[in-house]
C-alpha cells in the first residue's frame, strides 16, 4: 500500500497547465498502474507457485525420510533375526500323562512344543518350565540351521508353584559343533514404549518367526494356563508387550533393538484380548544363570518367607501404614509359619508382622516383587534387608539358602 501511494502522489503532482501534459497524465498514470498491478500478480503468483513448490518439496523430503527410516528399521530387524536366531533353538517334548477315565488311570503321551535360548557353546539352554512339564521323557533340539539333538536332558525347573516359570536344558554331546550363545542385556534398563523383537517356534511349527513391538507395561502380575485352561500358575513381575507371542513362543527371546536378550516370552492374554503378551525380564533370572553354569545344577535361591505384597488396599485392609513392600502376616492370616524355621529370614531375625521394604537397595513395589528381587541373587550371597518393625525401620542381614525343588 505505501508503494501505491507513492506512486498516486507522483501522478497527481504532474503539471496540469498544459492541455498536453493534462492529456498524457492519466495515459501515464494508467500505463503505470498496469505495470504495479501485473508485477503484484507476478509477485503473488510466484510466492504461490514457490511456496507451492517448497510445500511439495518438504512433504517429498518428509515421505523420503519416512522410507529412510522404514528401511533402517526393517533392515535393523532383519539383523537382529539373523543375529539372534543362531541362539534360539525349537524344542519338541514328549511326556507320559496319566488320566482319570472311570476311575481307572489311563497313561497316554502328550506332545509339546517351544523355544530355547543357548547361554553357552556347550549346549546350555534355558527355556519355560511349562514347555518340559513334568513327566517328559524326550526332548529334541532343533537349532536354527537345521541340526537335531535329541540327546538333551533338563537340569533343573523350577517348582511347579513358583512365581517364576523357568527349566534349563543340556545338550550332553554337541558332537563337534559350538553353540552360539545369545548376549544377555539388562533389563533394568528397558522403558515403556522401547521397541523389541520376540522370536520363536510359533505354533511349534514356524521356527524362528519374528514379531516386533514396543515395551507396553512392566511389573505385570498373572495368572497363566496351559492350552487346555488347566494347570494355573501366578507369574510375576513380567513385562507386558504388544509383540506376539503365539503358542511354541515360549521360552524364546525378547531382544532390545542392539539385538540382547532382555526377556524369556512366556505367556499371551486369553479371552479375546488383542497384542498383550508376557515375558520375563532376564535380571530376574540372571542369579539362576549364574549359578547353573556355575554348578551344573539349578538351586533356587530364597529367603524363607510367606508374605504379601503391598498396596495401597492391602495396607489399609492390614491397618499398615507402610503402603509398598513385602508384609510377612501373622500365622493366623498366613495359614501356615510365615516364617520358616531356621530359614534365612528366620536367621536373620525377620519376624510375623514385619514389612521389607528394601533388599540391597532396591525398593519392594510393584515393578519390584520381593521373590523378583531374591531372583537376582545366587545362593550363599548375602543381602540387607530394610525391615519397617512397629514404624521403626532397622537394617537386618540374610544369607540366601537353597529352595526345596520338587
Amino acid at each position: 500500500m505505501e508503494e501505491s501511494n507513492s506512486v498516486g502522489t507522483s501522478s497527481i503532482n504532474t503539471p496540469q497547465s498544459s492541455s498536453h501534459g493534462h492529456h498524457k497524465a492519466p495515459g501515464r498514470r494508467t500505463f503505470i498502474l498496469i505495470i504495479i498491478t501485473g508485477l503484484i500478480i507476478v509477485g503473488i503468483l510466484s510466492g504461490f507457485l514457490g511456496g507451492w513448490i517448497a510445500q511439495d518439496k518438504d512433504s517429498s523430503t518428509t515421505v523420503e525420510k519416512q522410507q529412510i527410516v522404514l528401511q533402517n528399521q526393517g533392515e535393523l530387524i532383519s539383523h537382529i533375526a539373523k543375529s539372534v536366531g543362531s541362539s534360539v533353538v525349537s524344542v519338541e517334548t514328549t511326556a507320559q500323562v496319566t488320566t482319570d477315565v472311570f476311575g481307572f488311570g489311563r497313561s497316554s503321551e502328550l506332545r509339546g512344543a517351544g523355544t530355547g535360548i543357548i547361554l553357552t557353546a556347550e549346549g546350555l539352554i534355558v527355556t519355560n518350565r511349562h514347555v518340559v512339564p513334568s513327566g517328559t521323557t524326550d526332548i529334541k533340539v532343533t537349532l536354527s540351521d537345521g541340526t537335531e539333538y535329541d540327546n538333551v536332558e533338563v537340569v533343573g525347573r523350577t517348582g511347579d508353584n513358583d512365581s517364576l516359570d523357568v527349566a534349563f536344558l543340556k545338550v550332553t554331546d554337541t558332537k563337534g559343533k559350538k553353540l552360539t550363545p545369545a548376549a544377555l542385556g539388562d533389563s533394568s534398563k528397558m522403558q515403556i514404549g522401547e521397541s523389541v523383537v520376540a522370536i520363536g517356534n510359533a505354533l511349534g511349527q514356524f521356527q524362528n518367526t519374528v514379531t516386533t513391538g514396543v515395551i507396553s507395561g512392566y511389573g505385570r502380575s498373572v495368572e497363566a494356563f496351559d492350552d487346555s485352561g488347566a494347570n494355573g500358575e501366578n507369574l510375576e513381575n513380567l513385562f507386558q508387550t504388544d509383540a506376539a507371542i503365539n503358542s511354541g513362543n515360549s521360552g524364546g527371546p525378547l531382544t532390545n533393538l542392539k539385538g540382547e536378550v532382555i526377556g524369556i516370552n512366556t505367556a499371551v492374554a486369553s479371552g479375546g484380548a488383542q497384542n498383550i503378551s508376557f515375558a520375563i525380564p532376564i535380571n530376574d533370572v540372571s542369579g539362576l544363570i549364574e549359578s547353573v553354569k556355575k554348578t551344573g545344577k539349578l538351586e533356587r535361591p530364597f529367603l524363607g518367607i510367606v508374605y504379601i505384597p503391598l498396596t495401597n488396599d492391602t495396607a489399609d485392609l492390614y491397618g499398615l501404614s507402610e503402603k509398598r513392600g513385602a508384609y510377612v502376616p501373622s500365622t493366623a492370616i498366613a495359614g501356615t509359619d510365615s516364617v520358616i524355621d531356621n530359614g534365612p529370614a528366620d536367621k536373620a531375625g525377620i519376624k510375623e508382622g514385619d514389612v521389607i521394604i528394601k533388599i540391597d537397595g532396591v525398593s519392594i513395589d510393584q515393578n519390584n516383587s520381593l521373590s523378583a528381587v531374591i531372583n537376582r541373587h545366587k545362593v550363599g550371597d548375602k543381602v540387607t534387608l530394610v525391615v519397617k518393625r512397629n514404624n521403626k525401620q532397622q537394617s537386618l542381614t540374610a544369607v540366601l539358602a537353597a529352595a526345596p525343588t520338587n
